[in-house]
């Protein structure tokens, strides 16, 4: 299992992070089948294209698969260092993992579609789609634009929120799980930085809300906050992060 070959190299080791979690449990194997049925669900088809044109329509999607699976494979990773960091596995944990889950298997059909459609925007190929019936129709029309960033940022957030909330379970837990002053320190970075992505969609939610569907451009280019604004929050605590190091871990 990948968890498990990753758990024995240097890829993900922390700096001064004791891992707790150091064998797969049930409920991390059953996380990575669902990770892998909602990259299973990003595919442009589930069929071997019949002709060069279908592979060619497949080719074209390529750039949309692998941004959303990019962003796919950060929340896998991102679940997978909170249970190798911590071990956790109450119930608390159990329904959060389980909510989250569903909320990713959920966001797929909204990625995808967003990613598709910017991509062939910017590429300059049509959007529209052709119905059996042989009509043409735009894949979406301007009045349904809200209800799309609606659904992408709420799923945004909400995924990100549970990771909040897990971490500031595992901090609650500080004690027993024996955290030093530096597993403290990277629990609260971690905690801002998925706090940080919360308010961007957060922001981009307010903006098409607001202003409507005029405004969905800003609605959009809005989470490229997400780039000035965690580069911030990475100097802030990794100043502090240094710090500690350097007194408690000089070796690391």
């Amino acid at each position: 299992m990948i968890r498990e070959k990753i758990a024995q190299t240097n890829f993900a080791k922390d700096k001064g992070f004791r891992w707790r979690g150091t064998e797969v449990s049930r409920m991390e194997g059953f996380s990575d089948n669902v990770f892998g049925f909602a990259l299973t669900l990003l595919v442009v088809s589930l069929e071997v294209p019949r002709t060069f044109s279908d592979l060619e329509e497949t080719f074209r999607g390529f750039i949309a698969f692998a941004l959303a699976f990019a962003l796919l494979f950060s929340f896998w990773y991102y679940h997978y260092k909170f249970f190798r960091r911590y071990g956790i596995e109450d119930d608390v944990v159990i329904w959060l993992n389980a909510f989250q889950l569903f909320v990713i298997l959920f966001f797929v059909y909204p990625l995808k579609f967003l990613f598709t459609f910017l991509v062939k925007m910017f590429s300059g190929m049509p959007t529209d789609v052709a119905l059996p019936n042989g009509s043409i129709i735009p894949s979406i029309r301007m009045d349904q634009w809200t209800t799309l960033m609606v659904a992408y940022g709420l799923g945004f957030i909400i995924i990100y929120g549970i990771f909040v909330i897990l971490h500031f379970h595992a901090l609650r837990k500080r004690k027993e799980l024996e955290l030093d002053d530096l597993e403290i320190l990277l629990t609260k970075s971690a905690i801002a930085a998925y706090v940080t992505n919360c308010l961007v969609g957060g922001v981009s939610i307010f903006i098409i809300l607001f202003w409507g569907v005029k405004a969905v451009i800003f609605s959009g280019f809005s989470y490229m906050l997400l780039g000035p604004l965690q580069a911030s929050v990475g100097i802030y605590f990794g100043k502090k992060i240094n710090k500690i190091r350097k007194a408690t871990h000089p070796s690391v």
